[in-house]
């Protein structure tokens, strides 16, 4: 069975050494009719239930909130995810993925709630509830008649989450739990119906999970509401449990095994809050589109501007790639979980290591999305100028709102070093072959340079081929760094997020580029010469990151004779042949937005 998964379905990691052709990817283009239908539905209730009483959210109205997290539960949203005999749609990966993404366009608010909701409030027991669990609170979590929140942070266990103080004291009967503990930072605590808690059992090593019906007669209770940067209107609190009693049958899954349940939550966590982070990109670049198209400053629309021109072009690109690259992780992830329930594993089972599987690109999706959403509003607030720093506007909301998806479902931080640490144990594991690339690499840089110029007339052709070499730039940097330190290469954090860069940079440009790709050859070139544009643009800029963030890495291991030729290696594998155009690129994709009145790709 494995063998026949492991042929069929590209392994999470393996795009570092595997070659991926354009058709073999899923890119937006690619979205069924109900897919379709699915995007215009949430659409349209982001833009007549939410964007009309934005002032609403930022004003700290937390019943409103509630009230709109019912109304997504009458249409279906809260869940997408949920298999339909539970009381959900039951739909595909790519379509929850779809759904997340345009709930995002509404408010940092909702966006917040919902996501806490359908993922990690209700999650948890749909993988790995029993089936009497799933059955008593998996259906009014679906319908929103319930709503979920989970219990992870303490004020002493953030990133550290295995190191949380909470107790869970089995009573001398046998019948119950008592939990006593703090948690904070829990979203959706204010109106919430149900925690996911983790606590500790006796000694135990790792933390447990455990289903907790919010009941204020039971030992709980909560601060007032928090007052946030951002997500002003998304309820967040400090909950207190005090000798709380929960049922035995409420444990979630085995005694424990709660770490393994948090951890996995939050690899679902990350690649939905890369997609939760699209359409906020996509509304603050139209507002910054339309508002640079209205401004009139020395008798014309400051959209005529070379420096607003190159904003609104490197706003949309980063959108787009974030976009080709989430999509694209999504369908792995798809195709991973149809793979092995199709070889008779259950789909709980399945959901679990599909997305487990590919742990290493939800890391890379959320530090980079994140980072772009929050580059694009502070962009459309330099655009606005003096009016994007006002409340009657909103790109101040939008730049407050994003600060957040840095920090949560675990620090940008904490997930560049993740990435790489994964990607090494796999290749430990024999899951991934890094050994073999790595030494080939070394073996070129050993070797004389091809200097002979290769035929770049198909599209992308040199682009592919500057990819290929980028890959050989983290295998040089990660395989020597693996070679010098070993186990203690964790030890060694700022050179594991040089290295953790380097990575996100490889699997974003070549998603845009594959996307691109693809495009091309279903429309022709001719008509999406500006995501041709975007593409190019995106992967000249990645290389100079790969570029800069090589050397940081090489110089901090290495000297003398080996650092000489690694950094000439380096500058061999970062050297274009034909150098792009950057201006003419962001010209080119400027004027289709500024014409356009919006971003439309």
């Amino acid at each position: 069975m494995a063998d026949t998964i492991e042929k069929d379905v590209t392994r999470g990691g393996q795009f570092l050494v595997k070659e991926t052709k354009s058709e073999d990817i899923f890119t937006p283009e690619d979205f069924s009719e109900e897919q379709l239908m699915m995007k215009q539905m949430v659409k349209e209730f982001v833009d007549k239930e939410i964007w009309p009483n934005k002032n609403r959210f930022e004003n700290k109205d937390y019943a409103f909130t509630e009230e709109c997290m019912k109304k997504a539960g009458e249409l279906g949203l809260l869940g997408v995810a949920v298999p339909e005999e539970y009381g959900g749609l039951g739909m595909g990966f790519v379509s929850t993925m779809l759904v997340c993404d345009y709930i995002s366009g509404a408010t940092g608010s909702f966006s917040t709630a919902f996501g806490a909701h359908t993922g990690i409030g209700t999650m948890p027991i749909t993988l790995y509830g029993t089936e009497e669990q799933k059955q008593k609170y998996v259906p009014k979590l679906a319908s929103g008649e319930w709503f979920g929140a989970y219990c992870l942070t303490e004020p002493g266990a953030g990133s550290d989450a295995n190191s949380g103080k909470t107790k869970a004291v089995l009573s001398e009967d046998g019948t119950h739990y008592k939990i006593t503990g703090q948690k904070m930072w829990i979203s959706n605590a204010g109106f919430c119906s149900v925690f996911i808690v983790f606590a500790r059992i006796g000694d135990d090593k790792n933390i447990t999970g455990f289903i907790v019906e919010n009941d204020p007669s039971n030992g709980i209770s909560m601060n007032e509401e928090e007052h946030k940067l951002g997500i002003r209107a998304s309820s967040t609190r400090q909950v207190f449990f005090s000798d709380t009693k929960v049922p035995v049958e409420n444990m979630l899954s085995e005694r424990g095994n709660g770490f393994k349940i948090a951890m996995n939550a939050l690899n679902v966590g990350r690649i939905k809050l890369g997609a939760a982070c699209l359409d906020a990109q996509r509304r603050v670049t139209t507002g910054a589109v339309k508002y640079a198209n209205e401004r009139i400053q020395f008798n014309t629309a400051i959209s005529n501007f070379g420096a607003i021109r190159s904003k609104i072009a490197e706003m949309a690109t980063s959108c787009y790639a974030g976009e080709s690259a989430s999509y694209r992780a999504a369908k792995s992830v798809e195709d991973r979980i149809e793979a092995r329930v199709a070889e008779g594993v259950s789909h709980q089972e399945a959901e679990l290591k599909g997305v487990e599987e590919f742990a290493i690109e939800c890391s890379i999706l959320k530090v980079a999305i994140s980072e772009d959403v929050q580059n694009c509003a502070d962009e459309g607030i330099q655009i606005f100028g003096g009016m994007g720093f006002s409340e009657d506007t909103p790109m101040e909301s939008a730049w407050r709102d994003a600060r957040i998806a840095r920090i949560y479902e675990g620090t940008n931080e904490i997930n560049r070093m993740l990435s790489v640490g994964m990607l090494v144990k796999k290749a430990m594991k024999g899951h991934v072959d890094l050994l073999g690339p790595a030494m080939k690499v070394q073996e070129e840089l050993m070797g004389i340079p091809d200097f002979n110029t290769p035929d770049y007339s198909e599209l992308f052709a040199e682009e592919k081929e500057i990819i290929g070499k980028l890959k050989k730039v983290f295998l040089m940097v990660a395989g020597a760094a693996v070679q010098k330190y070993g186990p203690d290469l964790d030890s060694h954090q700022q050179l594991l997020m040089a290295a953790s860069d380097i990575l996100i940079e490889i699997y974003m440009a070549e998603s845009v580029i594959l996307r691109t790709e693809k495009l091309a050859k279903s429309k022709g070139q001719e008509n999406v010469k500006e995501q041709i544009a975007m593409a190019q643009l995106y992967l000249y800029k990645a290389v100079d990151i790969v570029n800069s963030k090589g050397k940081e890495g090489i110089a901090s291991f290495s000297e003398g004779d080996e650092q000489r030729m690694m950094l000439m290696g380096l500058k061999r594998f970062t050297k274009y042949t034909n150098l792009p155009n950057m201006v003419a690129l962001r010209e080119t994709i400027a004027s289709k937005l500024i014409e356009e009145n919006e971003y439309c790709f």
